[in-house]
C-alpha cells in the first residue's frame, strides 16, 4: 500500500507580477525624483491590488517619496539647499 504524498498547501503565486518591481523602484526613485517614485508607488499599488499581493512597498514609495519631496520644495524655499551646494541663495 503506497502513502499519498504530502500536501505543502496551494501552490506560490506567479512570479510574473511587478508588484515588487514597482515597489523597489519607486522607493529608489524617491531619493532623487519624488514624482517618479509617487508614480511608481502607484503603479505597485494598481498592481497588487490586480494580483492580490500585500502593498506594503507601494505604501513605502509613496510615503517616502512625498516626504522627501515635501522637504526637497522646504529647503529650497529656505535657501538651505543653496548653502548647502555652494549656489547663491
Amino acid at each position: 500500500m503506497t502513502t499519498p504524498p504530502p500536501y505543502y498547501g496551494p501552490p506560490a503565486q506567479p512570479a510574473n507580477d511587478k508588484t515588487t518591481l514597482w515597489g523597489v523602484l519607486g522607493i529608489v526613485f524617491a531619493f532623487c525624483c519624488s514624482p517618479l517614485g509617487i508614480v511608481f508607488g502607484i503603479l505597485s499599488l494598481m498592481e497588487a491590488k490586480k494580483v492580490g499581493k500585500e502593498p506594503t512597498l507601494g505604501y513605502i514609495a509613496i510615503g517616502l517619496s512625498a516626504l522627501l519631496f515635501v522637504v526637497g520644495i522646504v529647503l529650497n524655499v529656505t535657501g538651505v539647499l543653496g548653502g548647502l551646494t555652494g549656489g547663491k541663495s
